[in-house]
């Protein structure tokens, strides 16, 4: 059994865009570049040159093979953010070494990838490059190389100003990350929220189309189905008793004045008269779901069961509707039997509707409940039509879900065969409207 996969937004935080980190790096290069230039050959203070632009040229290259290996759309994973920014750690803190530790002016450009990663990537992989900031930062207040100066001069921190140095960047560091991580996160919350809105919405768009569509077939449909069963009607009245035509007419009336009924219940579920109008107890719910399909040929067995008193909720054309189109699927792919059992007690109420055909298939087992995903292939399909459009599971569960319900959708468990759809109300949910306009049949 799987949750609804639409009533939930799985988005993963793979936000960090690979071209993004090409591009900062490459500002990163040449705001190295242009500082060493300046220093070594505009102020002609001593430094380990080569070394360090060795360095830079080592981002460069990387910059150079990534744009060549990965199309510039490419978006890293946790694992391939936390490698690349790493790098960039490493390779800021080797071009530090060179020039005076924390000493350097641009010591605090360390916090740079961190600031990166709080605001793309999770909090625990955050941490561990924040730690590893730390951890460079520690080794650079103790082991470096002199920080450039002129020729016959060496410039030297006091330790506690050094210190002093490495404490403050450390907690900027710390606070920088955190307020980061913090913005970025209500951003994405933002964003995953707007998401599920949208898809809400989308799905809400698709429903009022339909119920356009179903005022308008009915509208269209009344008048040619009255004229069916009205001459049906005078054509039953033709035939003898045991004419076996006689038996056809009959079918064709009965089945003509069901086209009629469910129209009348299209034209009523978006009616706010219909929805409360009348109580109903859970067992007649489940007769009047199941009455209208019970000679089809396939036997339907409902089943009541639960603690304390029965659930009476009031008459709903929607609730009707979407588990009638349930029940109807289910005995479209049935093999024998569908059974329609209740449990309830004093929270929940749940209907549950089982079949032992074929089950659900598994490739389209997480998009089931969707627009236009078709899931036909029972009885249908072996009388020659080309199946749905997928849109009766789609109208039942938004149409069940309006009411407060909850729908899931899945197979039988190991060693049995067929599919299972649970729809369950917290039962005071159920029974909000109970007393409202009471009446009976």
């Amino acid at each position: 059994m799987a949750d609804d996969p639409t009533s939930t937004v799985l988005l993963q935080h793979r936000h960090l865009k690979l071209d993004t980190l090409v591009r900062l790096r490459w500002l990163a290069i040449g705001g190295q570049t242009i500082a060493l230039l300046a220093v070594h050959v505009g102020l002609g203070y001593p430094l380990p040159a080569v070394p360090a632009f060795a360095l830079v040229a080592m981002s460069a290259w990387l910059n150079i093979f990534l744009k060549i290996r990965a199309p510039a759309v490419t978006r890293l994973s946790e694992r391939g953010g936390v490698i690349q920014l790493g790098y960039d750690i490493l390779q800021m803190s080797g071009l530090l070494f060179l020039t005076g530790g924390l000493g350097n002016p641009f010591a605090f450009l360390l916090m740079a990838p961190v600031m990166v990663s709080a605001a793309g990537l999770s909090a625990r992989h955050t941490v561990l490059l924040g730690a590893l900031a730390t951890l460079c930062a520690s080794i650079l207040a103790v082991y470096h190389f002199p920080l450039p100066w002129p020729l016959g001069n060496e410039f030297r921190l006091p330790v506690v100003y050094s210190v002093g140095i490495w404490v403050a960047l450390v907690l900027t560091l710390v606070f920088m990350a955190i307020y980061a991580f913090r913005v970025a996160e209500e951003a994405r919350q933002m964003a995953d929220a707007l998401a599920a809105t949208e898809l809400v919405l989308a799905r809400e768009q698709h429903l009022n189309a339909l119920d356009g569509l179903a005022t308008a077939a009915a509208h269209e449909l009344g008048t040619p189905l009255a004229t069916i069963y009205l001459v049906a009607k005078e054509l039953s009245d033709e035939f003898d008793a045991e004419d076996p035509r006689g038996e056809d007419v009959a079918l064709i009336r009965s089945q003509a004045e069901r086209c009629r009924t469910i129209l009348k219940q299209l034209t009523s579920l978006s009616s706010e008269e219909d929805k409360t109008y009348q109580s109903m107890p859970v067992s007649q719910l489940i007769e009047d779901v199941i009455d209208p399909y019970r000679g089809t040929g396939v036997p339907i067995h409902p089943v009541l069961e639960g603690e304390g008193t029965e659930p009476i909720g009031t008459r709903n054309a929607a609730i009707r509707y979407g588990l009638g189109n349930l029940v109807e699927n289910a005995i479209d792919f049935a093999k024998s039997s569908v059974t329609v059992s209740a449990a309830w007690d004093d929270k929940t109420l749940s209907l549950t509707i089982e079949d032992d055909g074929p089950g659900f298939a598994q490739e389209i087992l997480s998009k089931i409940g969707d627009p236009y995903v078709s899931i036909r292939g029972g009885k249908s399909r072996g009388k020659g039509t080309a199946g749905g459009l997928g849109l009766g599971i789609f109208i039942a569960k938004t149409l069940l879900e309006r009411t407060g319900a909850r729908v899931q959708l899945g197979n039988l468990g190991p060693g049995s065969r067929g599919a299972m759809i649970r729809v369950s109300w917290p039962r005071e949910v159920f029974e909000r409207h109970q007393g409202v306009d009471e009446t009976t049949d």
